[in-house]
C-alpha cells in the first residue's frame, strides 16, 4: 500500500510540475506579446502632428509649382465654376468610388433643390478589377443600360435632348478639360495596365454606344471633387472636401494666382478646385512601422499611397491582421501554431476591425465572434480580447491623428489656421466615405484632434459636415453646370 501511495504523490507532482512548467512558458509567450504590443503602441504614437501639416503643406507649393514636383499631383480639374443652386432638370451620374459603383439619376428644381432621385449600386466582380479596360467598362455600361430602360415616367427630358452625366472616377487622373482626363494610375486594389495613359471618358464613351446607351459626359470628377460640389450646393462656405474610405483623397479651391504650373489667362472667377491626390503624400514624419513597410512592399503599388495605406479603410484590417500574425508566430498568442486563416492578407476587414473596436459587451462577445468566424480562432482569453481591441484603438487612432494632420496642412495653404483680428472667414469640410461615416472612434479622434490643433477660437469658424452621397450628387450637379445646353437655354 505504502508503495502506491508513493507511486499516486509522484503522479501527483509531475501534474503539479508539468503545470508549473506551462504557466512559466504562458508567462513567457505573454511578455513576448506585450513587447510586440509596446513596440508597435509606441512606434505608432510618436507623431508629431504639426510637422506632418507643415510637410503637407510644403508638397502642396511643390505639387502647384510644377508637374512632378511632388508626390502629391496637385491636379488641376478645369473646375472653376462650382454649383450656384441655380441648376433645374434630369442629370445622371456614374461613381466608380471602389470594389462599387452607382449609378443616379436626379431631378434639380433650382433653389428648392432636388426634386427626386433614384440609384442603383453594384459590385464589380474582382476578375474585372485586373482584367482588361474593355471588360470593366462594357460591365458598367450594361448596368447603366438597365437603369436607363428601367426609367420610370417622373423623369423627362425635354424633346430633341440627349441624357447628360458626371462620371465620378476615383482614382489619379490627368484631366485635360472638364470632360476629358487620362489615367495616371490605378488605387485601390485595381491593375488593368491597358487603361494606363487611356482617356476615361472615351473608354466609357465607347463602351455606352457598345451598350446601346445614348448619353453624353458633361463632367469628369472624382469623388472628393464631386463631394465639394455637392457640399458647395448646399453651404456656400464650403471649400474642402475629403474622402475617408475605402481609399482616401483631398480637394480644395485655390486662387488661380497660386498655380504656377497653369498657364494662359485665369479663370474669371479667379479660382480653381485642385485635386491633391493626397494618399500618395510621403513625408519623414510619418511613423510607418515594420507592419506598414512588408504591407507597401506586398502591395500592387510598392512605393505609391503611402499616407493612403496608414489612414484609409482598406488597409486598417490589414495592419492589425499583420500585428496579430507576429503576435501568433513569435509569441503562441492562439496556440503553438499560426491559425492558417491569419495568413490570409486582408482577410480581416476594417468594418469587422471597427465592429470590434467598439465592443462594449462586458466579455468582448463581438470580438470572440469575429475571431471565430472570420478567423476560425476559438476559446480566446478575456486578456486576448481586451489585446485587440487595443490594438484596434492604437491603428485607429494613428489613423485619425494623421488625416487631422492633413486637413491642417490644406487649412495652412489657404491661410485660413489662423483666427483673424476682424473677420476671421468660415471654412466648411465636406467629409463622404464609409471610414469617416461609420467608424465612430476613427471620426471622433480626428474630430477632436484638429480640434487640438487648430484651438478653441479658430475652431468656432471650422465645421465637417457629412456629405451623404456627395461624390454621387455632385457629379450629377456638375454635369448641369456644365450642361451643353445652358448657353441654348440663355444660362
Amino acid at each position: 500500500m505504502a508503495k502506491v501511495a508513493v507511486i499516486g504523490g509522484a503522479a501527483v507532482m509531475a501534474t503539479a510540475s508539468q503545470i508549473e512548467r506551462h504557466s512559466m512558458h504562458s508567462s513567457i509567450m505573454w511578455f513576448k506579446v506585450e513587447e510586440i504590443y509596446n513596440e508597435f503602441e509606441h512606434k505608432c504614437g510618436i507623431i508629431k502632428l504639426k510637422e506632418v501639416a507643415d510637410a503637407m503643406t510644403m508638397e502642396m507649393h511643390a505639387g502647384l509649382a510644377c508637374e512632378d514636383g511632388s508626390k502629391l499631383k496637385m491636379l488641376n480639374t478645369h473646375l472653376n465654376n462650382l454649383p450656384t443652386s441655380d441648376e433645374e432638370g434630369v442629370y445622371y451620374a456614374l461613381d466608380l468610388g471602389g470594389t462599387n459603383f452607382r449609378v443616379l439619376r436626379v431631378q434639380l428644381a433650382g433653389k428648392s433643390g432636388i426634386k427626386s432621385q433614384e440609384f442603383v449600386e453594384a459590385s464589380i466582380p474582382p476578375h474585372l478589377m485586373v482584367g482588361t479596360s474593355q471588360a470593366l467598362f462594357d460591365y458598367i455600361a450594361a448596368e447603366l443600360a438597365k437603369f436607363v430602360n428601367n426609367e420610370s415616367d417622373k423623369f423627362h427630358l425635354p424633346k430633341g435632348r440627349r441624357r447628360e452625366l458626371g462620371f465620378t472616377f476615383s482614382f489619379p487622373v490627368m484631366q485635360t478639360s472638364i470632360a476629358s482626363g487620362t489615367l495616371i494610375r490605378w488605387t485601390k486594389g485595381f491593375s488593368i495596365d491597358d487603361a494606363v495613359g487611356q482617356d476615361v471618358v472615351a473608354e466609357l464613351t465607347q463602351a455606352m454606344k457598345r451598350q446601346g446607351v445614348d448619353m453624353h459626359v458633361s463632367a469628369l470628377v472624382n469623388d472628393t471633387v464631386g463631394t465639394l460640389a455637392g457640399g458647395r450646393y448646399d453651404n456656400n462656405d464650403v471649400a474642402i472636401a475629403v474622402i475617408l474610405g475605402t481609399g482616401t483623397n483631398a480637394a480644395y479651391v485655390e486662387r488661380a494666382e497660386s498655380i504656377p504650373k497653369c498657364h494662359g489667362p485665369p479663370p474669371k472667377s479667379g479660382e480653381m478646385v485642385i485635386n491633391m491626390e493626397w494618399g500618395n503624400f510621403m513625408s519623414k514624419h510619418l511613423p510607418l512601422t515594420s507592419y506598414d513597410s512588408s504591407l507597401d512592399a506586398e502591395s500592387l503599388n510598392p512605393g505609391e499611397q503611402i499616407y493612403e495605406k496608414m489612414i484609409s479603410g482598406m488597409y486598417l484590417g490589414e495592419i492589425l491582421r499583420r500585428v496579430l500574425c507576429r503576435m501568433a508566430d513569435e509569441a503562441a498568442l492562439f496556440g503553438d501554431t499560426v491559425p492558417s486563416k491569419l495568413k490570409t492578407p486582408f482577410v480581416l476587414s476594417t468594418p469587422e476591425m471597427s465592429a470590434m473596436h467598439h465592443d462594449t459587451s462586458h466579455d468582448l462577445q463581438v470580438v470572440r465572434d469575429k475571431l471565430k468566424d472570420i478567423l476560425e480562432i476559438s476559446n480566446t482569453s478575456l486578456k486576448t480580447r481586451k489585446l485587440i481591441v487595443n490594438l484596434c484603438n492604437i491603428i485607429a487612432t494613428r489613423g485619425a491623428r494623421l488625416a487631422a494632420a492633413g486637413i491642417l496642412g490644406i487649412l495652412k495653404k489657404m491661410k485660413r489656421d489662423t483666427a483673424k483680428k476682424g473677420e476671421t472667414p468660415k471654412t466648411v469640410i465636406a467629409m463622404d466615405g464609409g471610414l469617416y461615416e461609420h467608424y465612430t472612434e476613427y471620426r471622433t479622434c480626428m474630430e477632436n484632434t484638429l480640434h487640438e490643433l487648430v484651438g478653441d477660437e479658430l475652431s468656432e469658424h471650422i465645421k465637417l459636415v457629412h456629405s451623404n452621397d456627395g461624390s454621387g450628387i455632385g457629379a450629377a450637379l456638375l454635369a448641369a453646370s456644365h450642361s451643353r445646353y445652358l448657353e441654348a437655354d440663355g444660362s
